[in-house]
């Protein structure tokens, strides 16, 4: 069964939430769309098979590790649902809301609470998935400033940029050492 959607209102329905929501990055944004594209391939249907390296391809994701993890984000932030097959040759479900005629977030209305209502479970735009802090490379940046650099004359370099050097491409450089 195919659902009627304005492809131009939709669009602009869905990124005027993905504007407000600063749990997205640019990889979120192209995951959606490349699947909203493939949604549109497929006639608007409920629900439709994707075939992840498509899709990857599409959205121009090269790491299977964050394409699966921007999938599964889209759907627990409700852009989506994704339903997984674990079978290589069939591909996953994904089911997709009509952003373009409802004034609030839509969402998926199997997480209301009974699951037997016809209302929508509205899940809060600023809600964060709880992850941790990488706490090892907090520092990286400052410390990275404080590092003194040293050419191979043994002069001190002030750069942003550590072994710029690398190359001899300084115009007093030896044709005779290896690059």
């Amino acid at each position: 069964m195919s659902v009627e959607i304005n492809y131009i209102k939709h669009l602009n329905g869905v990124f005027e939430h993905f504007s407000k929501d600063n749990r997205l990055n640019p990889t979120h944004i192209s995951l959606y769309v490349a699947l909203f594209q493939l949604w549109n391939s497929n006639f608007f249907r409920q629900e439709f098979y994707i075939n992840r390296e498509e899709v990857m391809e599409y959205a121009k994701i090269g790491s299977k590790s964050t394409y699966h993890k921007c999938l599964k984000e889209l759907s627990y932030w409700s852009y989506i649902v994704y339903i997984p097959s674990h079978n290589p040759f069939k591909g996953s479900k994904i089911k997709m809301f009509d952003f373009g005629t409802s004034s609030g977030q839509v969402v998926n209305q199997s997480c209301t609470n009974i699951g037997t209502s016809n209302g929508q479970a509205v899940v809060p735009i600023n809600k964060h998935i709880q992850t941790i802090k990488n706490v090892k490379n907090k520092n990286k940046q400052r410390d990275f400033k404080n590092l003194n650099f040293q050419d191979s004359n043994g002069n001190k370099q002030i750069t942003s940029v550590p072994y710029q050097d690398n190359l001899k491409t300084s115009k007093d450089k030896n044709y005779d050492d290896p690059l």
